[in-house]
């Protein structure tokens, strides 16, 4: 208890026995201080240096990602060439050269220099030195020169520049380094690094760097076997790598905070491929943190090596820690004297956390008072406690007379069948967190809907409190959900309302195109009849102009007639179900070879159809098709000798399947290929070729109904191919209208 003597606060009854006390727990509280600086020294100045050696690591992080995205990006270029050269039989240099600018080479992220190499067997050397000078390229000579097992000689490099002059057909397999990343990309089938090498560049002093090859092979599919992927090899797809653009690029967008030092360790041989200029500077300085790491790079192992530039050894945070420790130590030892002589501060202290307890009670009853969530506070019998005025509005009553209440009688859960039983939910609730969609009773006897969210609060056993309960009413939330889902149960009326009409309109549209077709024949044949009795009867009185005249009015209704009936035939090809099956194209293109041979027996027509040819569709609409196609292609050979007429299908690059039936007659000029399969466009004159521009419409009508594609290519004089898909129905018994 605390008395008054003289005015002055008392000091403590032992403290005015002995007065040395204070000074001997001052002594204590000091050395004691001093002890923990000296270890919160010691502990700071290890985690500074543990801080050095994780950032330093970081930061080698950070480089060796940026190489490794550079790298990549060296792949990708070297496998969209490979790409390029299994899509295409034989690659033409401006076609290596557009693909090598659509890179943007020197502008990204990637290399500076592109090439291929082709793979040819010792046997094949002059076959392929002809085909490069059939195809315009002049001599191709390889150096060095020698006879060898394989030839691996440079076909293609761009961007040109002066350093590549000269490199055109040297030959990479002429070198040990280059040949075993060769060889190692062919086996594989993954791009590969060489060790360290000397770049084919003129002009330039430090061509040290590497090469990454990238194989390709016949077809663009990687072979199952080394042997099978020995064989479809067709060459190597390469970007070079000089090791003192490589670094500064890859290292670009980050600060200078290191020097660096790479060497290839690949089976246990150490060769240096790059090293920074003042690496050797950094590493005979004193304090300087140090970082290796050894990385895997395409079949290569680089040991990295990282010197800090600037001296580990600074202003140390542990020094300071002793200084500011030691002046906390004197301070702490002046209080521990100060507290020993007054209990002022004490007091005064009690007083501040008395105030601290009571302000943090009234933010947390602030908190609750105005919250817009209803909130009660529920002891043991689930008895409101305290609540908020948010709870009692939403309940219906009035404040006073929801304390005391049984929160659980709120909801009609446990007492109606179709709700959740209430005390099994309240003891979940008692276990842990509890959230829930309710319905609530209000004082009124309405009913609201309720999302529920219950969570217990910590304490003693015996303590008044046990539970918090947040109610938050989201009646008007769930009404909108169900005035939507009402909404989207009328659209779906309306959308069958509108098939039905569509489907009607369906109808009137085939019958008027009945009605229209009988009309247009009724004076057709009136026409054509009239005609001929003229020229029976009368052909004594007319002249040979006259009859002529006839002949034509006639020749011009029955191609009238014609037409009419391939305009119903579009119709019905357009109105008509899809019914799918698994057909064989191969079975359907002989018959109709057939039909055509017996209905033109004088005809020598060389026809080629692969086995094989499966795919699903409707088998009255593709046997439609596949007539058009050969009828076509029959027509347009005729008159030429040798005529041949083949049936097949091709892989295209996106693995899609397109069957194609090609011929070697008139052709077209590509320019006209997407006027060919509108109706009634006619590229040949009718005395050349008779037809009525239906055949490919109907073609293409066919193929969009069963969700595929089709398209031509062809050339005057040289014969055409045409190309469709038809994609993959697993179901036998389904239909499209």
């Amino acid at each position: 208890m605390i008395g008054d003597t003289d005015g002055t606060t008392a000091r403590p009854r032992g403290l005015r026995e002995d007065p040395r006390l204070a000074v001997a727990a001052a002594l204590v509280v000091l050395l004691a201080a001093l002890s923990l600086v000296l270890l919160y020294a010691r502990s700071e100045h290890a985690r500074d240096r543990d801080s050095r050696k994780a950032h330093m690591a970081e930061e080698t992080t950070q480089v060796l990602d940026l190489m490794s995205q550079r790298l990549l990006a060296y792949e990708l270029s070297t496998r969209g060439g490979a790409s390029l050269f299994a899509s295409v039989e034989r690659p033409t240099a401006q076609q290596w050269r557009s693909y090598v600018d659509g890179l943007q080479i020197g502008r990204r992220a990637g290399p500076n220099a592109l090439g291929y190499g082709a793979y040819i067997p010792g046997d094949r050397l002059r076959e392929f030195q002809l085909e490069r000078r059939s195809d315009g390229n002049g001599l191709f000579e390889l150096h060095p020169r020698g006879v060898r097992e394989a030839y691996g000689p440079v076909v293609y490099v761009e961007p040109r520049r002066p350093e590549h002059d000269g490199i055109d057909g040297f030959d990479m397999l002429s070198e040990p380094a280059r040949r075993v990343a060769m060889e190692a990309a062919r086996d594989s089938g993954e791009s590969r690094l060489t060790g360290k090498l000397v770049l084919q560049r003129r002009f330039d002093d430090t061509p040290q760097g590497a090469i990454l090859y990238t194989p390709v092979y016949r077809g663009g599919v990687l072979p199952a076997s080394v042997e099978a992927r020995r064989a479809a090899l067709r060459g190597w797809t390469y970007a070079p790598l000089r090791m003192q653009d490589f670094m500064p690029q890859s290292l670009a967008t980050l600060p200078r905070t290191m020097s660096i030092r790479i060497t290839d360790i690949t089976h246990g041989e150490a060769a240096e491929m790059y090293v920074d200029p003042d690496f050797a500077r950094a590493a005979a300085a004193d304090h300087r943190d140090r970082h290796s790491v050894i990385q895997e790079f395409y079949g290569r192992t680089w040991r990295i090596e990282f010197i800090a530039l600037e001296p580990s050894s600074g202003p140390s945070p542990a020094r300071a820690t002793m200084i500011v420790g030691l002046l906390a130590a004197l301070l702490l030892a002046a209080v521990t004297w100060s507290l020993a002589r007054t209990g002022v501060h004490a007091r005064q202290l009690a007083a501040r956390m008395s105030e601290s307890y009571r302000r943090s009670e009234s933010r947390f009853r602030s908190a609750m008072v105005y919250s817009p969530v209803g909130k009660a506070l529920l002891d043991e019998d689930d008895r409101v406690v305290d609540a908020n005025l948010a709870l009692a509005a939403i309940v219906g009553m009035p404040l006073e007379q929801l304390i005391g209440a049984d929160m659980g009688g709120f909801f009609v859960d446990g007492r109606d069948a179709d709700e959740v039983d209430s005390e099994e939910a309240g003891a979940h609730a008692r276990d842990g967190v509890y959230r829930a969609s309710r319905i609530l009773r209000r004082s009124d006897g309405s009913r609201r809907r309720v999302r529920m969210f219950t969570a217990p609060v910590p304490g003693e056993a015996g303590d008044e409190v046990v539970r918090l309960v947040q109610i938050d009413d989201v009646t008007e939330w769930y009404r909108a959900e169900e005035r939507v889902r009402a909404l989207n149960r009328t659209l779906e009326a309306r959308v069958a309302a509108r098939t039905q009409e569509l489907e009607r309109a369906n109808l009137e549209l085939e019958a008027f195109s009945y009605s229209v077709s009988h009309d247009l024949r009724a004076p057709l044949r009136t026409i054509d009849g009239f005609s001929r009795l003229l020229n029976e009867r009368y052909s004594a009185v007319i002249d040979d102009t006259g009859r002529d005249y006839l002949s034509r009015i006639r020749a011009a209704t029955s191609r009238m007639d014609a037409l009419i009936d391939a305009l119903l035939q579009m119709a019905r090809l357009s109105r008509a179900k899809v019914h799918r099956r698994e057909l064989d194209l191969a079975a359907i293109a002989r018959q109709a070879i057939a039909d055509l041979r017996l209905a033109d027996p004088e005809r020598e027509v060389d026809v080629d159809i692969a086995d094989g040819l499966v795919a699903h569709g409707d088998p009255a609409l593709i046997a439609n098709l596949l007539q058009n196609l050969l009828g076509n292609a029959w027509k347009f050979t005729g008159g030429r000798d040798g005529a041949r007429i083949e049936v097949g299908r091709r892989q295209r690059p996106d693995g899609v399947e397109a069957f194609f039936v090609r011929d070697n007659g008139a052709g077209f000029s590509q320019d006209y290929a997407s006027k060919l399969f509108r109706p009634f466009q006619r590229l040949h004159a009718q005395h050349e070729f008779p037809g009525h521009g239906i055949g490919l419409a109907s073609v293409k009508r066919i193929v969009e109904r069963h969700g595929g594609e089709v398209w031509a290519e062809g050339r005057e004089g040289e014969g055409a191919c045409f190309w469709f898909t038809l994609p993959e129905q697993p179901d036998d018994d389904s239909e499209t209208a």
